[in-house]
């Protein structure tokens, strides 16, 4: 019998925990402020979701909105304001951004110790040595999900599909710092369903609807499904769910699974920035 994840229940215990935590601080509260340039609609849905479970908690909730036209020299003072400032301890730029804005320079120019969507370089040299950082935040939820389902990492096969910088390398290194043996997967592997057919765990980060087909899936496997596929007003998975569901020992639903956790682990980096940013110094 297949379990079917919950994100809403998982996140929910996540932010539980994060407002308890803030609670506990009476001299300040933690700052998340999120960037977004231009208006597109799907990014100014996120930044509402993150903007209210913020606030539920009790993070201070900041936005600084950009026009579309703003220049990658603009966008880059911006953030070098915010690194200045006590008053903030988390920064994320929302993406997609314009063309002619290079992601990797604007994440280049985050302090690390406010990246708190992990994707400065020094992030992920972080992660890649298994030093304390900050790691992208749907790679943590993708962990937090195998661990409430108490699936075994240590020893476990786990494929990989997708190489992205935001959720397919970092999560390879969540999975093989737990000790899992991990396989990267991506547009050029051959004989991917034979490969996935052999994985105890599943992560499926390619953006390709319904790519995963359930006679890929090895009885018993947990399989995660980071995608978030819009087609005809409908979000759908990177896995074919129905065909998934009975022969997978735990499935994450599109919606209503890694995504919400996404938001909870946010908030959990940012309260984490600002204990680590306020921590009293040592003489």
């Amino acid at each position: 019998m297949t379990e079917i994840t919950s994100g809403k229940n998982l996140s929910e215990e996540i932010l539980g925990d994060v407002r308890k935590r803030v609670s506990q601080y009476v001299a300040g509260k933690p700052c998340l402020c999120v960037v977004l340039v231009g208006d597109d609609p799907a990014s100014q849905v996120y930044v509402r979701i993150k903007d209210k479970a913020a606030r539920q908690v009790g993070i201070e909730s900041r936005q600084i909105r950009l026009p579309e036209t703003t220049s990658e020299a603009e966008l880059l003072r911006v953030i070098e304001d915010l690194n200045r400032d006590p008053g903030v301890h988390g920064v994320l730029v929302q993406l997609p951004l314009p063309k002619g804005i290079d992601p990797g320079r604007v994440a280049y120019a985050l302090d690390p110790a406010k990246d708190v969507d992990g994707l400065h370089p020094v992030s992920a040299g972080r992660l890649l040595a298994n030093q304390p950082g900050f790691a992208p935040c749907t790679p943590l939820g993708c962990i937090y999900i195998l661990d409430h389902h108490k699936v075994p990492i240590a020893g476990a096969n786990a494929v990989v599909i997708g190489r992205s910088e935001i959720v397919g390398k970092p999560v390879s290194l969540l999975l093989l710092h737990r000790n899992a043996t991990v396989t990267i997967c991506h547009s050029k592997t051959r004989d991917l369903p034979e490969i996935v057919r052999r994985a105890d765990i599943l992560v499926a980060a390619l953006g390709k609807p319904r790519f995963v087909q359930g006679d890929w899936i090895k009885p018993g496997a947990a399989v995660i499904d980071v995608g978030m596929n819009r087609i005809d007003g409908k979000l759908i998975g990177d896995v074919d769910f129905a065909a998934a569901n009975g022969r997978a020992g735990v499935l994450t639903p599109v919606p209503g699974g890694v995504g919400l956790l996404t938001v909870a682990m946010l908030l959990r980096n940012t309260l984490q920035a600002f204990e680590a940013q306020t921590a009293p110094k040592p003489p």
